[in-house]
């Protein structure tokens, strides 16, 4: 089977991985055992400390619904929307729709270190960025007819991503931009 698809570039991964990351996304044993996130960015102030903890709670979620979906090939998978707002939200699912209709799906877990590098609550809406080193040793990308067979090109190691959560007039923090770096190893 892995002969009639067209090749997979370092690009697909990218996006698969984070925005889709690959979400995008931590195993569902890592998201639920994350180790505690560093908010460089916090002060001692209770609003920004509150607003990077929502952050990053935020980005967990994405994490693990992004996994689940990538495992499922789902790309309309419902936890997505209870944690991404586009564009991101778009990206992560037009990615999963493409992996699916390459033949291929998701295996394994990515492993996530965030830390909070900028709590902006002045901005309108509220941000925060978080800054993950990301593992994606063990997040392969394998044909779904044969879940051995790894599409070629598309390992990756330890990479640097970005990523924005935003505060909603609701008061939900989503994450709504994100991107990686695989050029930038951490």
């Amino acid at each position: 089977m892995g002969a009639s698809h067209p090749r997979w570039t370092a690009a697909t991964l990218v996006v698969s991985a984070i925005a889709a990351v690959a979400l995008s996304a931590c195993a569902s044993e890592q998201s639920a055992a994350l180790p505690p996130a560093r908010v460089g960015a916090a002060t001692d102030d209770p609003a920004r400390a509150e607003a990077a903890e929502a952050a990053l709670a935020a980005y967990a979620g994405y994490l693990a619904a992004a996994e689940e979906a990538e495992h499922e090939a789902d790309p309309q998978h419902p936890d997505l929307k209870k944690y991404l707002a586009d564009p991101l939200l778009t990206r992560v699912r037009l990615a999963i729709r493409d992996t699916k209709e390459h033949g291929a799906m998701r295996t394994g877990s990515l492993i996530s270190d965030p830390t909070v590098t900028e709590v902006n609550l002045d901005s309108v809406p509220a941000t925060v960025v978080i800054q993950d080193c990301l593992d994606a040793t063990n997040y392969q990308l394998v044909y779904v007819d044969d879940r051995d067979k790894v599409v070629p090109g598309t390992e990756v190691g330890r990479y640097l991503a970005t990523a924005t959560a935003t505060r909603y007039d609701d008061g939900r923090w989503l994450i709504s931009a994100g991107s990686s770096h695989p050029d930038q190893p951490c």
